[in-house]
């Protein structure tokens, strides 16, 4: 029997955002079983002018590989609006990213683990640190409280929101 990995996602919406971030966590939670969450944090929109975001982290198990995985997530995004053709920095009814899937490092089924923007977004490193504050980044080995340390995000602005899920 295959032992489940231990997936931290990346969420976020600036279109709809409470009821989008809620229904990707309920369709999270359909296709993974128990959804642990961050705090849901509003920040400004990144690489454009646009409404701001709500972001989180939320952690799975899952037995799919990485590939299967991303497809799964695809669905789910695509279930919401979601578009592929869209530019890189632009307005989103959804956004689930992969952060890290265990201990693996590198680029697996075509995706880069752990994701970079762990390193560069305190929309992304600020609710793993909540979550997860000693847990050890894959590929720095440094925790993920440490690494916000050493980072100056400090002109990313982020809000708490309160937020709740389940209702």
């Amino acid at each position: 029997m295959v032992e489940p990995a231990r997936v931290y996602l990346s969420l976020g919406s600036n279109i709809n955002r409470q009821q989008n971030i809620t229904s990707a966590l309920n369709s999270l939670a359909t296709h993974f079983g128990e959804v642990r969450i961050s705090p849901v944090y509003e920040s400004e929109s990144v690489g454009f002018d646009g409404s701001p975001f709500y972001n989180l982290v939320a952690l799975i198990h899952t037995t799919l590989g990485v590939g299967d995985l991303v497809d799964t997530l695809h669905a789910i995004e695509e279930a919401h609006g979601r578009t592929r053709q869209e530019k890189k920095f632009a307005s989103r009814t959804l956004d689930i990213d992969v952060l890290t899937y265990g201990e693996l490092t590198g680029v697996v089924d075509g995706v880069e683990l752990p994701r970079d923007e762990i390193e560069h977004h305190a929309f992304v490193l600020k609710p793993l640190v909540d979550m997860a504050p000693e847990e050890l980044h894959p590929g720095l080995k440094i925790s993920y409280r440490q690494l916000l340390a050493e980072r100056d995000l400090s002109e990313q602005k982020l809000h708490q929101i309160p937020f709740q899920w389940p209702h």
